[in-house]
């Protein structure tokens, strides 16, 4: 490790333009894309914000580690899906599950009735086509002013990266699993 000095005596540059909703997207094929959308929920909801968590592939009945803790703090968390393509029995019925789910999410995003709304794993349902990318793309142009939106997931599309105001993307250097290490309760759910 290179050992750097601590930067000392740097002007801070304020934004000049006017605080507006914001859209993020967390991408990548690395790990902690959801859990950085759930910090910022964390965050909003601490500061009394209303924040509403959409989670497009997992089943309402999921009782994952967030869900516990959103419960508690009064967030609503709710899953859209019946799980991961991979898992699916029957794909149509995940594409119209996703498909119903997004029709919630966008009369959510509308309505301007939540500070931040976090749109977890959309990804797949857009990269799979079961969501217009051109349905989507518009509602968060004519979105509430004040409204901040996140969506999650691998491969976001070119299309909502330009429209975006932050994008990260995760990038995976090492993971557990090539080690041979399972996916463990409180890290993986």
């Amino acid at each position: 490790m290179e050992i750097e000095p601590p930067p000392v005596n740097r002007e801070r540059v304020t934004p000049a333009g006017e605080r507006r909703g914001l859209v993020l997207v967390h991408t990548g094929d690395g790990k902690g894309k959801s859990t950085a959308a759930f910090g910022l929920a964390l965050r909003a909801h601490g500061r009394g914000k209303p924040v509403l968590i959409y989670q497009f592939m997992k089943v309402p009945s999921a009782r994952f580690g967030e869900h516990r803790v959103f419960e508690q703090l009064g967030v609503p968390i709710i899953g859209l899906g019946d799980g991961f393509s991979w898992k699916s029995k029957d794909l149509e019925h995940s594409a119209e599950l996703a498909r119903e789910g997004w029709a919630r999410a966008e009369a959510t995003l509308r309505s301007g009735d939540h500070f931040l709304v976090v749109l977890d794993e959309i990804m797949y349902p857009l990269r799979y086509g079961w969501v217009a990318l051109d349905q989507v793309l518009a509602c968060l142009r004519e979105r509430p002013a004040h409204v901040n939106v996140v969506l999650t997931g691998r491969g976001a599309p070119a299309e909502l990266i330009a429209v975006a105001d932050t994008v990260t993307e995760m990038t995976l250097v090492k993971h557990h699993y090539q080690a041979g290490v399972p996916a463990q309760r409180g890290i993986e759910d």
